[in-house]
């Protein structure tokens, strides 16, 4: 199904800003050589942002994008939530969807396209917050700043399931966007969203 998600606060970007850091610990979980150097080229110029900042990858036009696991991303932990409070049967197959499965019935039969999904012509303010964190010598207090896309920011991409008894689920999981959204910082409501069927 082809879908309009628009979002109902800003996003916040989770790329790192050093194209070290994004190599090592982030795009070198692919196995897909050409993927990571796709997402490299699509860092911003290093001297345009501080390292310590976490932005969105960018398209050949300098527009902020996501990559179409972050939208299946999303869904997978958002299966995974509902999956705790909601009493449903549901079986792809001979599996039953559960706890257990449902990471590996979202990896093998749902899929988004396109690859690159563009958010908008721009990207918004600079967010910076406290980040607090317990250590072994007590609470420490750091900033963080992230690029961001503005509320009212809308995009289309296509979920494909290949599972039929999927889609109910599919259904609530973009429903759940609504609470907990895109992007970093989620837990605070950034990213939160609203979606509708195009086709």
């Amino acid at each position: 199904m082809k879908v309009k998600i628009t979002l109902t606060e800003e996003m916040l970007g989770t790329a790192s800003a050093n194209p070290e850091i994004h190599e090592e610990f982030i795009a070198s979980k692919s196995k897909d050589a050409e993927k990571v150097k796709e997402e490299l080229e699509s860092l911003p110029a290093e001297e345009l942002m501080s390292k310590a900042t976490t932005v969105f990858h960018k398209d050949k036009n300098g527009c902020p994008v996501i990559w179409d696991y972050q939208i299946k991303g999303f869904v997978k932990e958002a299966i995974g939530v509902l999956l705790e409070i909601q009493d449903k049967e549901i079986r792809v197959g001979k599996t039953k969807l559960s706890k257990y499965t449902h990471t590996r019935i979202v990896d093998n039969y749902i899929f988004v396209q396109p690859r690159q999904i563009k958010l908008c012509d721009k990207v918004g303010a600079i967010c910076t917050r406290p980040i607090r964190v317990n250590t072994m010598k007590g609470e420490r207090v750091s900033l963080a700043s992230s690029e961001t896309v503005p509320a009212g920011t809308s995009f289309e991409c296509e979920i494909t399931t290949l599972a039929p008894a999927l889609e109910g689920m599919l259904t609530d999981a973009l429903n759940y966007g609504a609470l907990k959204g895109l992007g970093q910082w989620r837990n605070s409501s950034k990213g939160r969203f609203t979606w509708e069927k195009i086709g």
